[in-house]
C-alpha cells in the first residue's frame, strides 16, 4: 500500500515536499514514480527514480523546480516542490511496483500500485 502525504496550500513561488510512504513492502528495491491530474486534464508523469541505479527522470515542465530522493530510513520516496506555479495545482499520486522512462521529455511508467493522493493547491 502506498500512501501519499504533504499536500496542501502554498502561494506562488513557494515550496512543499510531499511524501510516499509504503507499508507492506520496502521502497527502496523498486523504480517510483509521482503523477498528478489536475482537474479535466490527463494524469501526467513528473518524476521517477529508478530500481537498478537510482536514475532520476524529470518532465520538462517541472525540471529543475522539482526533485525526487529516497529516504529509505523511512521506507520513503518524497517529492521536493520549488517554485511552484498555479498550474502545478493538482492531485499528486505516487506509484511502484513498475518502471519508468524518459520519452519526448515526458516522465512515462507502467506501475502496480498506486496511492490515493494528496491535493496541491498553488494559490494566494
Amino acid at each position: 500500500q502506498l500512501v501519499e502525504s504533504g499536500g496542501g496550500l502554498v502561494q506562488p513561488g513557494g515550496s512543499l515536499t510531499l511524501s510516499c510512504a509504503a507499508s507492506g513492502f520496502t521502497l527502496e528495491p523498486y523504480a517510483v514514480g509521482w503523477f498528478r491530474q489536475a482537474p479535466g486534464k490527463e494524469r501526467e508523469g513528473l518524476a521517477c527514480i529508478n530500481f537498478s541505479d537510482d536514475r532520476k527522470y524529470y518532465t520538462a515542465s517541472v525540471k529543475g523546480r522539482f526533485s525526487i530522493f529516497r529516504a529509505n530510513a523511512d521506507n520513503t520516496v518524497n517529492l521536493q516542490m520549488n517554485a511552484v506555479k498555479p498550474e502545478d495545482t493538482a492531485i499528486y499520486y505516487c506509484a511502484s511496483k513498475g518502471m519508468c522512462y524518459l520519452e519526448n521529455e515526458k516522465v512515462e511508467g507502467v506501475f502496480g500500485s498506486w496511492g490515493q493522493g494528496t491535493p496541491v493547491t498553488v494559490s494566494t
